[in-house]
């Protein structure tokens, strides 16, 4: 059901329904590409667009502007408009439903006219350890350093000259959400990883919320005030107002009243994307970031500074392992490969350089030959990093061939992810099936090999395993639609995403193999031995930007 429609399909039916608004519009913000991804009545994506785009560093912090965000977002639309127009000959002006996902957590600040204060401070910017740690030990919840209410309090303990100003906070997905509908809301997932959430009420936790204004009285406004409304999966989140239009289409093609979901965070669009909403059920989500999240039967015993307590977009309690760095290393030494191949006389297409690259992993020793790497671009809280440095090393006795090389990239691609998952197998946390999404997993047998036996447990992907995030939100999109009207739908969302979405899913599950296993325990046992290299090539090496702010 979820399998892309063949341009040879009933075009007549699907042109009809295209016509007739019986869609649903998801975009995603990513980390490295804004996408967004149109449905049809059956949930099948029909058509895509996309833009990619970079995070800066700029004076020390990992950041995107707003107007990078409204071009990006007019770039996806208008070459999905394209899409729609080449595939099915039809324009399209209007769906049934549409929304907004985005990468989670960060600082956005914005003043009583709506003008930011400081540029965007991402999930990525881990220079928040003070407030994180005070937050923690105030709560009695563990509070990451990307999550809002840290940037909130780092600002405060920093005396930022910003924060009497303060009137809205927000995430990049209610920001733009709020362009486009008016409304200062954000779907439940999405909020928790701003402050910690009451699964009870599904809303901010007001024990905590009295006791942050307790602590940051007569800093900062009473934090209630400042933050979106919460919303659940399926709940009335606006309509597309004009300017909200403009503001995804300058040329008018999309018109308003299109009803909005509530916007909802990269974690939250994974979930949905391998329905893994229900207790006992987990995804992997592998990107410029990667994280684990695993849907609680009951709450930890214990606090963990490697576990976030998130929500699913329906409010229900995650342990979420989130580590900084994802696969961005990879890509660079597949992107390394293919300027080699270029200088040879024979150049390849990135997609086909990059599998040619992940599938010489699997003739690799099942230790890595003794290599070790890190993909530490920025910092990884995890591990205790504060920033990152890529790095391979090796000992004169490790066996450096291309298929080692490539698998010790995958594996320290997953090494922090393990360790965290570690934890909740020390807090013995049930879990049935992992599910895992994202652009590794588009070549297939490979990187989900490798994660089973990172993780010692059964790895499922299914055929939407790289259409990501953007099919996530415009599912969520299609569950608001299902309301038809009502306040709400009449099904929980787990019992729709089975029902509707994933009744005739193809799955592909690998059980881990033994050998991989053993491998990958040596290899991970050298990995945390060797963060102490890690920690040094930070001590030693600045980066170029940290060179030229000293000057």
């Amino acid at each position: 059901m979820v399998q892309r429609q063949d341009d040879s399909a009933a075009h007549g039916g699907l042109q009809e329904a295209i016509a007739q608004g019986r869609t649903a519009l998801g975009i995603e913000l990513g980390s490295t590409r804004i996408k967004a991804c149109l449905v049809g009545p059956d949930n099948a994506p029909l058509a895509s667009g996309s833009h990619d785009w970079e995070n800066q560093l700029a004076d020390g912090v990992w950041t995107y502007s707003l107007d990078a965000v409204r071009t990006g977002l007019q770039e996806a639309v208008a070459t999905l408009l394209a899409d729609v127009e080449s595939r099915y000959g039809v324009r399209l002006t209007t769906v049934g439903a549409l929304g907004v996902s985005a990468m989670m957590h960060g600082y956005l600040a914005f003043d009583e006219a709506g003008e930011l204060l400081v540029p965007f401070r991402t999930w990525r910017n881990t220079s928040t350890e003070r407030a994180a740690a005070e937050l923690t030990a105030l709560f009695g919840h563990n509070v990451p350093q990307r999550w809002s209410v840290a940037h909130l309090y780092q600002a405060v303990l920093d005396e930022e000259p910003h924060v009497p100003r303060v009137r809205h906070l927000t995430t990049l997905a209610g920001y733009v959400h709020r362009q486009l509908t008016g409304r200062h809301v954000l779907g439940v997932g999405d909020a928790s990883g701003m402050f910690p959430i009451d699964v009870a009420t599904t809303d901010y936790d007001q024990r905590m919320l009295a006791a942050f204004d307790e602590r940051a009285a007569g800093r900062v406004p009473a934090l209630a005030g400042l933050l979106p409304a919460v919303l659940p999966a399926g709940a009335d989140a606006g309509e597309l107002t004009a300017e909200g239009a403009a503001f995804l289409d300058p040329t008018g093609t999309l018109r308003p009243g299109i009803p909005l979901c509530p916007p909802e965070g990269d974690a939250g669009t994974g979930m949905v994307a391998t329905s893994s909403v229900a207790p006992r059920t987990g995804n992997v989500s592998a990107g410029t970031s990667i994280f684990a999240m695993v849907v609680l039967e009951r709450p930890l015993e214990h606090v963990h500074e490697e576990l976030d307590l998130v929500t699913t977009p329906a409010g229900d309690l995650v342990a979420m392992v989130h580590c900084n760095n994802g696969a961005s290393e990879l890509a660079a030494w597949a992107d390394v490969f293919g300027q080699f191949a270029a200088a040879l006389g024979r150049p390849a297409e990135p997609g086909a350089v990059f599998e040619a690259f992940l599938r010489s992993a699997l003739d690799g020793d099942a230790d890595g030959g003794g290599l070790l790497a890190y993909n530490y671009l920025s910092g990884e809280p995890i591990t205790g990093l504060e920033a990152g440095r890529p790095l391979v090393t090796r000992t004169p006795d490790s066996r450096l061939t291309l298929a080692n090389f490539a698998r010790t990239q995958v594996y320290g691609a997953f090494g922090t992810l393990s360790l965290g998952m570690r934890v909740l197998a020390q807090e013995q946390v049930g879990l049935d099936t992992m599910f895992a999404h994202g652009g590794m997993f588009k070549t297939q047998g490979v990187a989900q090999r490798l994660l089973a036996a990172a993780l010692g447990a059964p790895v499922a992907v299914g055929r939407t395993a790289g259409e990501g995030g953007a099919w996530g939100i415009a599912v969520l999109a299609a569950y608001r639609a299902s309301a038809a009207g009502a306040e709400a739908p009449d099904r929980d969302l787990g019992t729709w995403l089975a029902a509707e979405v994933f009744a005739d899913a193809e799955l592909d599950v690998v059980e881990p193999d033994a050998a991989d296993v053993a491998g990958y325990t040596a290899f991970l046992e050298r990995y945390e031995a060797g963060l102490a290299v890690e920690r040094a090539a930070v001590a030693a090496l600045p980066t170029r930007d940290t060179q030229e702010s000293d000057r």
